[in-house]
């Protein structure tokens, strides 16, 4: 499929959406023009800022329709950014599909200096809540998420992946509250991997140990206040809709950084 034709879907997609919802940002990143979907409230100064990243083969504008976390937080600046085409891990190898990098090192690190330059001139305009910012994502979008807390951690307040890990570069998480979003029917990315990611992290945050039998909403505190989050649900690899978004939005809430 021909870039330019990508791209009038994604545009046409995103007009679906509703102009007094969301606009279209765009950056220059790597000696390209990188693009986002974004929902600015009414007032921006000290907002939460949350980043939501699609998966491989979505764009901005699905992503704003499957997560719409910024109808279950509109009092935050919400970004929906646009992926590269990208060779992907487990489908697509000959990247013909958009997505985001899967380990630090790789393409230039094109997908990690893209958030930096969005960051960056989101927080010299609109000066949103350093306490609050937050990533979350799905499938290549949530492996991204786990990759932005190994390489841009003392960033956020709070992460919450859906169906991912993240296979090299886990050594450098620090502490840090996280909702995992995870299916046991999930045929893609399959459950035993994301499980070994779940214990990783739960024992990091000195949480007890994982209970994969129960399914829903398990919260595991941590006394650090790093809390971890599970949510397990039957839908396989599929994102588990709104209920999901708003259990993230619910965390987000609640985990706010501390010492900023």
């Amino acid at each position: 499929m021909r870039p330019v034709f990508i791209s009038l879907l994604i545009l046409l997609a995103a007009a679906r959406l509703g102009a007094a919802e969301l606009v279209r940002m765009d950056w220059p990143s790597g000696g390209v023009t990188r693009e986002a979907l974004v929902h600015i409230p009414a007032k921006p100064a000290g907002a939460p800022l949350v980043f939501a990243f699609h998966g491989h083969g979505g764009s901005m504008a699905q992503a704003a329709r499957s997560f719409p976390i910024h109808e279950k937080w509109p009092e935050a600046i919400v970004v929906y950014p646009q992926g590269l085409p990208t060779a992907g891990q487990l489908t697509d190898p000959q990247g013909e599909r958009a997505g985001w990098q899967g380990r630090a090192g790789v393409a230039d690190d094109r997908d990690l200096k893209f958030f930096d330059v969005m960051l960056a001139d989101l927080r010299r305009r609109y000066q949103p809540d350093d306490r609050r910012i937050y990533a979350t994502g799905h499938s290549n979008g949530g492996g991204f998420t786990y990759l932005l807390w190994a390489e841009r951690g003392d960033v956020f307040a709070a992460l919450a992946p859906s169906s991912a890990l993240l296979a090299r570069g886990f050594q450098k998480f620090k502490p840090k509250p996280v909702l995992h979003v995870a299916s046991p029917q999930d045929e893609l990315v399959k459950f035993a991997w994301q499980k070994r990611m779940i214990d990783y992290v739960l024992k990091l945050n000195g949480c007890a140990a994982f209970k994969p039998d129960v399914t829903g909403y398990t919260a595991y505190p941590s006394k650090s206040g790093n809390d971890v989050a599970v949510y397990l649900h039957a839908g396989g690899h599929k994102y588990p809709g709104e209920v999901a978004s708003e259990l993230i939005v619910k965390f987000f809430r609640a985990h706010p950084a501390s010492g900023k």
